[in-house]
């Protein structure tokens, strides 16, 4: 009974283990049968594209299809493909360097040439009529001795780019860098140059623009006059004003409180003060202000003060005066009144002359001083930006030599010289004037005015002027025209009666300053304004009547 079960069992297990064995020989089979199909086709493809080598510089397709090619494993192959791909890489790096120096700029220079010859020797090496024959022509075998030699230049060449890349990298990295910060030096340069522009437009501004202080010092002058008529009226002629045996002084400005400093700074040092007489000039829109402080605030001393205005003259006009008959041009109008923020900007070195202060009658006045005070023989003129510190009598007695005009020169090395104000590219100034000659200073200025006549001074003025009205001679301003007018006819006085550059130049020497006779604040940052250099301020301030109520009223801030 147990072996017919075991029978059983056995029977059924071999029928099993049958079918399994016959489906897996199929399985079997059917993977063969594809197996032989994938191979022949391979090999069918194979034998159908035969392999070749293009040189270097043939497109990248023969390079893909010897690497898919190598699947038929010949080393030589292999190994000239490793060498085209080391060549090939070396070269593009070759190129690049070369790009960065032609973009340096660096065409003519050493390293250039040698990555340039480098690049082409190397695209030049497969070209070779052994080596392309050998390893690149169609249906070749390799040659391995020659493939050897191939390799061998190869490998030179790549050291020598290698030793060269090394010895480049770093300098091309910093001229680079350089290249970087002169691009960017030179923006900020520009930046620098239009913020100079701007800068010193908002200078000019400040010290050519009227203060609130001032504006309220002469409104609250006038003011006191419309209120109080009856203690303003005109005075009578004083026969001092004529007098030539006094020390007369001629002032002549628009701002009230600087004229004040002057005289009682020459007064406060003057030996003799009742000796000395201010012919003060101003514009007919200050000159009632002028009159009402010296009537509140009289010059102590004895001292005689005249005040006119320009209107007061009447030979001063248009048909007389050249600066008033060119103000009248429309050209000048247009050069002095229109677009003056776009123009400044635009000319940044001379717009200083865009002022119209420069053309203005009390700026040109010095040049009518015989005619203003026909009785007088000698006369000082002082500009309202001085202060004076020692007593100025001496300056009478100075021998002028015959000359016209006593001032104190300016040049020094080639700095200030007639070349600096005149244009000597115009053949008038280049056959009359001496391009070296010294300039000297206007701001304090003793003129003998009975050679001033005898020389006919204000004639030249006008000649000269009239010459100028296209400013082709000099820019503008009152001092080429007066080294002009006083070519020759100028005595050089010591320098310690008058320094100069207390408004621009904070490097004077306070000994200096201090033995000087007269200081004088040329420049744009003058003791009145906010501007003002706190080192020279101080000079000016302790001559200023602080107690007078309309100062401390309009908060002058001294």
């Amino acid at each position: 009974m147990a072996v017919a079960v075991r029978g059983a069992r056995g029977g059924g297990s071999g029928g099993i283990n049958g079918g399994l064995r016959t489906f897996f020989s199929h399985r079997i089979f059917i993977s063969a049968t594809f197996t032989l199909l994938f191979l022949a086709t391979l090999s069918a493809l194979f034998s159908s594209h035969p392999h070749h080598h293009p040189s270097l510089t043939s497109s990248g397709n023969a390079y893909v299809q010897r690497t898919f090619l190598a699947i038929k494993s010949d080393p030589l192959k292999t190994r000239l493909d490793l060498i085209y791909k080391q060549a090939n890489d070396h070269m593009t790096l070759v190129n690049t360097y070369a790009a960065y120096a032609r973009k340096l700029k660096l065409d003519i220079s050493r390293q250039l040439r040698m990555f340039d010859e480098l690049a082409k020797n190397l695209t030049d090496l497969p070209l070779k009529p052994s080596y392309k024959s050998s390893l690149f022509e169609l249906g070749s075998d390799v040659d391995e001795d020659v493939l050897r030699q191939f390799e061998k230049e190869v490998k030179e060449k790549v050291k020598v780019a290698r030793l060269m890349i090394a010895e480049a990298k770093e300098s091309y990295d910093t001229q680079i860098k350089i290249q970087k910060l002169k691009d960017t030096i030179f923006a900020v340069n520009e930046l620098l140059i239009k913020a100079k522009k701007n800068g010193a437009f908002a200078s000019l501004i400040s010290a050519k623009s009227v203060p609130k202080s001032l504006h309220c010092l002469a409104m609250r002058l006038v003011g006191e006059r419309v209120a109080n008529p009856e203690k303003y009226k005109e005075e009578g002629y004083k026969a001092e004003f004529e007098d030539p045996s006094l020390y007369h002084y001629a002032i002549f400005s628009d701002n009230v409180i600087a004229v004040s400093v002057v005289i009682r700074s020459v007064v406060k040092n003057a030996e003799e003060p009742w000796k000395h007489v201010f012919h003060v000039v101003t514009d007919k829109m200050n000159v009632a202000a002028m009159k009402v402080w010296f009537r509140m605030r009289p010059v102590e001393g004895g001292v005689s003060v005249e005040i006119n205005a320009v209107e007061d003259y009447s030979f001063l006009n248009s048909s007389y005066v050249p600066v008033l008959k060119q103000l009248e041009s429309a050209n000048m109008q247009k050069f002095y009144f229109e677009n003056q923020a776009e123009n400044a900007t635009k000319d940044g070195s001379n717009m200083k002359f865009r002022n119209p202060k420069y053309l203005s009658m009390l700026n040109h006045l010095r040049f009518y001083l015989p005619e203003m005070y026909p009785k007088l023989h000698k006369i000082l003129f002082l500009d309202d930006d001085v202060v004076v510190q020692k007593d100025l009598t001496g300056l009478w007695k100075v021998d002028l030599d015959g000359k016209v005009n006593g001032a104190v020169e300016t040049c020094f090395g080639s700095f200030h010289r007639y070349a600096q104000y005149l244009n000597f590219s115009h053949p008038l100034i280049k056959e009359r004037f001496n391009p070296k000659a010294c300039a000297w200073a206007f701001g304090m200025n003793i003129f003998d005015l009975d050679a001033w006549r005898r020389e006919k001074c204000t004639e030249h003025y006008h000649y000269w002027q009239n010459l100028n009205e296209d400013r082709a001679l000099w820019k503008l301003g009152s001092l080429p025209p007066g080294l002009i007018t006083f070519y020759s006819t100028t005595k050089s006085l010591d320098k310690s009666w008058h320094v100069l550059g207390l408004g621009y130049n904070p490097s004077i020497s306070m000994d200096e300053i201090s033995n000087a006779a007269v200081i004088h604040y040329n420049g744009n940052m003058k003791p009145w304004l906010d501007i003002a250099m706190n080192q020279y301020k101080n000079l000016w301030t302790k001559y200023v009547d602080n107690d007078m109520e309309f100062v401390q009223m309009c908060n002058f801030g001294l």
